[in-house]
């Protein structure tokens, strides 16, 4: 037998697998979870702030992340289901929750900047549009507060439709942030034309950064290449304040990590407005 007839007859017996089967259903009744949870509004935003690399009891900013709840209220992992939604109209959608949560904060809190996820593929989607327009609509302070982020494997997916669109939003005062950068996949060429104002330098290069060699040679030349084209450098997943000391005398604007507080629903502004209503 040829090894082409090989491979198909391979590939025939895997497809027909209980293993496969098996993975099949798991991905049906994610999308089914997921697109109930939609549905039902059962959609929040976890908040992590972002704080000054020079003073880390002052927070930048902070970045919304998107929380699906079960019908039991228990919440379901963005592990378990970005991978599967992220490429269908379900990943539109989410985007359109985590956008329409952060605007309406922004509107109820004036003294905030936040930060939202969204995907290169919801550019041009109708609905995620029409969400921002209403957001903006009455209050001209909103979008100069609202940072938008998309991860490097993202923007790299179309490079020129990404440029277009920032370049619009950004005449409205939008800022833009890359998230994941340094992660393998922007070609420098296209690095100066996006002109992000804040790159989120990838936690694997901040983890242990203190005690590896390589880690330290790589974020250094991420945070130069972010000084060369003036844009703010953020340091993801900073867990130890030995990691802090590194950053900070190495020139980097901002941390974020578990150290400085995890992704919560109930932030410190929502804290502040209850206690001062009581």
């Amino acid at each position: 037998m040829a090894d082409s007839d090989r491979q198909v007859k391979a590939l025939g017996e895997m497809a027909g697998s209980p293993i496969t089967a098996a993975l099949a259903e798991a991905e049906r009744a994610t999308m089914s979870m997921v697109r109930d949870a939609l549905d039902n509004r059962r959609v929040m935003l976890a908040w992590q702030p972002v704080v000054m690399g020079r003073d880390p009891t002052r927070a930048a900013f902070h970045e919304g992340l998107i929380r699906l709840l079960d019908a039991t209220g228990r919440v379901i992992p963005a592990r378990d289901f970005m991978g599967s939604v992220e490429s269908t109209e379900l990943g539109r959608i989410i985007d359109c929750q985590a956008l329409r949560i952060g605007l309406e904060t922004l509107k109820r809190e004036p003294g905030l900047r936040l930060s939202i996820n969204m995907s290169a593929r919801s550019i041009g989607y109708p609905r995620w549009s029409e969400v921002l327009r209403r957001g903006l609509n009455g209050n001209p302070t909103v979008a100069e507060r609202l940072i938008l982020e998309i991860t490097e494997s993202s923007a790299m997916q179309m490079p020129e439709i990404v440029i277009a669109f920032m370049d619009g939003l950004r005449r409205k005062g939008i800022s833009f942030a890359l998230d994941d950068f340094g992660a393998g996949y922007t070609a420098f060429r296209f690095f100066r034309d996006f002109s992000f104002d804040i790159v989120k330098i990838d936690g694997q290069f901040i983890r242990n950064i203190h005690a590896d060699a390589d880690n330290q040679v790589l974020t250094q030349a991420l945070i130069l290449i972010g000084r060369q084209f003036d844009m703010f450098t953020v340091a993801e997943s900073v867990e130890s304040p030995h990691e802090v000391a590194w950053l900070q005398a190495a020139g980097v604007d901002c941390l974020q990590g578990y150290l400085f507080g995890v992704p919560t629903t109930k932030p410190a502004w929502t804290t502040e407005a209850a206690r001062k209503s009581a």
